[in-house]
Formats: C-alpha cells, sequence, structure tokens
C-alpha cells in the first residue's frame, strides 16, 4: 500500500470536515434523507481511498454520536403518538415484530452472500432506525461499511418508491393536511438542555447495565421515559447537533473503506436490492393485515408498516390526510422495539454463526 501524501492529522480532519459540510448542503437542497449521514460516508470513504483522511474517529465521539441519536429516537415517542394505538395494542405489537422479523430474515439470507457474514447481513437488513443500527453496528461485531450502504440504500429505495406506491396502489391522492399531532416545538436551548440530561444520565447506566450498545440504548431509554412521562416540554435535539452526530457516524464506516472492502459491498448491491424490494412487498402484506385488525385504512397500513424512512412516511401521511398519529405511533414503535431487541439478537446470531464483519 503506498503511503498516505504528507498532511498533517489537524488537516486531515479540517479537509473532511469542509467537504462533509459542502456535500451536506448539496444533499439537503435534493431532499436527501439524513444527508449529513451520507455526506460523512461519502466523503469519508473517498478521503479513506485516496489516502486523505484521518486515520479513524475516536471512540468517544462515536459514543457521544451514538448517544445524540439514541435521544432523538428517545423523544419521538410523544404520549399522543403511542396513545393512538394503545386501544388496538397487541395486533401492532406483533405485525410490528413480524416486520422486524421478515427483514431479519432476509439479513440472514444476504449473509449467504461471499464476503458478508450473517450477523452483518441481519443489521444491514433490519428494517427501522437506520441511524441508530450503522452507529452501533461495528461495537455489535457488524461491518459497519456494508451495513451503512445497505441500509441507507433501503431508504433511498423505499423514500422513492412510496409515493408511487401510495397514489397507484391505494389511490392516494394530496388532499387536506392532517391536523397537526403537536404544538410547537420548545426554544432550542431547552432541547440542548434535555439532551445533556439524557445523554448525562443515560451513558452510566448504559455502562452500569453493561447493556450490548449502551452509549445508544441508555439515553434512548431515558429520552423515552421523560418524553412517555411529559416532561420533555416538547422538546427536540437540536438540529446542528443531530447533523454533527450523524456526520461522525458517517465518518466512523467511511474511513475504514479500503478497495477490497468497496468491492464486497458493491458485489452485494443486486441482491441486497432484491431483498430490499422483497422486504417491502411482504411488510405491504403485513400492512393489510394491520388495517384488517385495527380499522385503520389500507393506505395507512402500508405507511405504519413500510420498512424505513420515518419522515417520508410522515410527508406522504401529511399530503394523503390520513390518520397521521397513528402511522406515526406505528412506525415509533418498530423503531423501538427494533434497537432494544436487535443487540441481544445480533450476539445470540454472532455466537450461533460467527462474528460479523467482511471477509
Amino acid at each position: 500500500m503506498s503511503p498516505r501524501p504528507s498532511l498533517s492529522g489537524w488537516w486531515r480532519w479540517l479537509l473532511l470536515a469542509a467537504l462533509t459540510v459542502l456535500v451536506t448542503a448539496g444533499l439537503a437542497a435534493v431532499d436527501v434523507p439524513s444527508p449529513a449521514l451520507f455526506a460523512g460516508l461519502l466523503v469519508a470513504t473517498v478521503l479513506a481511498l485516496t489516502g486523505l483522511g484521518p486515520a479513524r474517529v475516536a471512540r468517544p465521539a462515536t459514543s457521544g454520536a451514538q448517544a445524540v441519536i439514541g435521544v432523538v429516537i428517545g423523544l419521538l415517542a410523544r404520549p399522543v403518538t403511542l396513545a393512538a394505538v394503545a386501544a388496538e395494542w397487541l395486533p401492532v405489537l406483533l405485525i410490528s415484530l413480524a416486520t422486524l422479523l421478515v427483514s431479519m430474515g432476509s439479513g440472514l439470507l444476504m449473509g449467504l452472500q461471499r464476503g458478508v457474514t450473517p450477523l452483518t447481513g441481519m443489521l444491514a437488513q433490519t428494517a427501522g432506525g437506520a441511524s441508530g443500527l450503522v452507529a452501533i453496528s461495528r461495537e455489535l461485531g457488524g461491518d459497519e461499511r456494508t451495513v451503512a450502504v445497505i441500509q441507507y440504500l433501503r431508504v433511498g429505495l423505499v423514500t422513492a418508491t412510496m409515493p408511487v406506491v401510495a397514489a397507484v396502489v391505494y389511490g392516494a391522492s394530496p388532499g387536506a393536511p392532517a391536523a397537526a399531532t403537536t404544538g410547537p416545538g420548545a426554544p432550542w436551548w431547552v432541547g440542548l438542555a434535555v439532551t445533556a440530561l439524557c445523554v448525562g444520565v443515560g451513558v452510566p447506566l448504559g455502562k452500569l447495565a453493561r447493556v450490548p450498545a449502551g452509549a445508544l440504548l441508555g439515553p434512548m431509554v431515558v429520552a423515552l421515559v421523560i418524553s412517555l412521562a411529559g416532561f420533555s416540554f416538547a422538546a427536540s435535539v437540536p438540529l446542528p447537533l443531530v447533523d454533527v452526530a450523524y456526520a461522525v457516524i458517517g465518518w466512523q464506516a467511511g474511513l475504514r473503506f479500503t478497495r477490497a472492502a468497496l468491492g464486497t459491498v458493491a458485489r452485494v448491491l443486486p441482491l441486497a436490492t432484491a431483498l430490499i424490494l422483497g422486504v417491502v412487498a411482504l411488510c405491504a402484506g403485513l400492512g393489510l393485515l394491520l388495517s384488517h385488525f385495527t380499522g385503520m385504512t389500507p393506505l395507512e397500513g402500508y405507511l405504519a408498516t413500510t420498512p424505513g424512512g420515518v419522515y417520508a412516511v410522515l410527508a406522504t401521511a401529511i399530503s394523503s390526510g390520513v390518520d397521521v398519529t397513528s402511522v406515526v405511533a406505528v412506525q415509533v414503535l418498530r423503531v423501538i422495539l427494533m434497537l432494544l431487541v436487535a443487540p441481544w439478537i445480533a450476539r445470540l446470531v454472532g455466537r450461533r454463526l460467527g462474528p460479523g464483519g467482511a471477509a
């Protein structure tokens, strides 16, 4: 391997950060979901392959990014949101679990591809909470490079196809926007204080409990409790802080790319794409079951069980005039379930079928 060009460590980080900001702005302009994570992954990969990138992201930085993402997910669970499905919790819970099992099963099939282990395949294909799974995949024993690319391939495919499917198959058409489900958000400094509280309490709790991916799960659980108890004051994590956390997660994966790893990811894309489309179709079938057992419309059931792209789901639901609260409630429930059970399932798969990572 040829030595890296002479470029000081400080300037490597400055180059990485500056290019990430520029690419994030460009991706945000064309409405790419999680643009900072995409940009961080893309820029870090290019710099790593050209020898211009830093060696790696320090562990405290990745743990901090995981903690911020955990708070973002935990604060999504507002009381008014989850109350929308409380009366029909059993079918919602069972179908949410079925969605997870379908996507995890497709990941195990992806593990049959040369160069990808079953654990990495499962983490890459599991539906919901893409940023959370990418953040913790290396800690769980998976290859976060493959996980990042496949997870956001899924998000991209779901986001691109959802409006078309909603209109062509379910007859959705732009109508009167649904009523707002939440009031105005709290000032940014309240969100910053809530975030600091959740991270400050959650990270030590995660370490004390010795749970897998404690840096993400600890703050997520604290944020979940605060939000459901009504003490979050409708706060959310300030967007610049979220973007920094996403960028760090993207850097973590991108800086570990080599030409061999890039070849492995490129080789698995056709199978991964086919599996993603298969999961989307199966989840649409589960959406019909959900509408049958809960009284949701078929369109609401489809949007509620779509495997990923929660913000695209929200936008489609609002523009279609459906019950946004119920749709988002099922989506949020699945993300929380996934992040609570995936670390333990990943450890089980790793013990039974071997550790993750690309060959």
